[in-house]
């Protein structure tokens, strides 16, 4: 049976939550004022950290909740919320009673957009609910609608992601230069998940390809390279698709599972003149 909370006139119950990055790292914090270890995660007492209330309804509208705090845990850092370390992390939060290290979760979500203030930080956090606001009904488009490798795509994502190591980084271009199977061409549009280095665990997308005066193939990345990164660097890359028929069918040979209708008219149809 649940546990039924505050129908005491003292309980020994705290808050606690619990941020899981995309990039794996496990987090766990509690307002209690000693570190609380329960679900194989030690929850440090973070004073500083202070979650609002939380709305929970019945209906389809999304619950919310907010979470606020000072930057006085290790853990959390100015450094990593500006490079987007937390950006869509799940948080779960809850009640726990600090002495028999009872718990239950009252709050899921994911982390939305988080703002530095004078003082710290503030974070929207984003229920599950949200997603039944989505319309699941594709509209029609020229490209493919499908992620490359993902559902309706049928193709491996294992077969086009490689390892690979760092050989040059131009901070002019915002891009770097890459040891890799994959041509550098089929990298374009892909992302690049960082295993070594200042933005180990961060993914970034591969925006274009240039060949810069020293004749080296270089691919610009979509995320400000602030910090220097050694050579040698080891990566995952991830090759991308331009989302074309043509490419679908040439590149991968999968024109049956394209997610598109390139023939179809568009809406500049109407406003075309008649010829005679």
């Amino acid at each position: 049976m649940a546990r039924v909370w505050f129908t005491q006139t003292l309980e020994t119950v705290a808050v606690w939550w619990r941020v899981l990055r995309r990039d794996g790292v496990a987090l766990g914090f509690t307002t209690h004022d000693a570190d609380l270890w329960f679900d194989g995660v030690c929850h440090c007492a973070s004073p500083g950290i202070v979650p609002s209330a939380i709305r929970r309804e019945a209906g389809l509208t999304g619950d919310s909740a907010e979470a606020e705090g000072a930057l006085t845990s290790e853990a959390i850092t100015a450094a990593d919320l500006t490079a987007g370390r937390y950006d869509g992390a799940l948080v779960i939060a809850g009640l726990v009673d600090w002495e028999t290290l009872e718990t239950t979760a009252i709050f899921s979500g994911t982390m939305g957009a988080v703002s530095e203030t004078d003082l710290g930080f503030a974070t929207e956090l984003l229920s599950r609910k949200r997603d039944l606001g989505i319309n699941p009904i594709p509209h029609t488009s020229p490209s493919c609608r499908a992620d490359f490798c993902g559902p309706g795509c049928g193709l491996s994502a294992a077969r086009f992601t490689h390892e690979a190591v760092l050989t040059g980084q131009d901070s002019a271009n915002n891009a770097v230069a890459l040891s890799c199977a994959a041509p550098p061409a089929n990298l374009v549009g892909g992302t690049l998940r960082w295993l070594d280095g200042p933005y180990a665990g961060i993914a970034m997308t591969m925006l274009a390809l240039i060949t810069p005066a020293n004749g080296a193939n270089e691919l610009v990345l979509d995320a400000p390279l602030d910090l220097v990164i050694t050579p040698g660097a080891r990566a995952i890359a991830s090759e991308g698709c331009d989302h074309t028929l043509n490419t679908c069918a040439t590149r991968f040979a999968n024109a049956i599972n394209f997610q598109g209708e390139p023939y179809l008219p568009g809406n500049d149809l109407i406003v075309r003149y008649g010829l005679q």
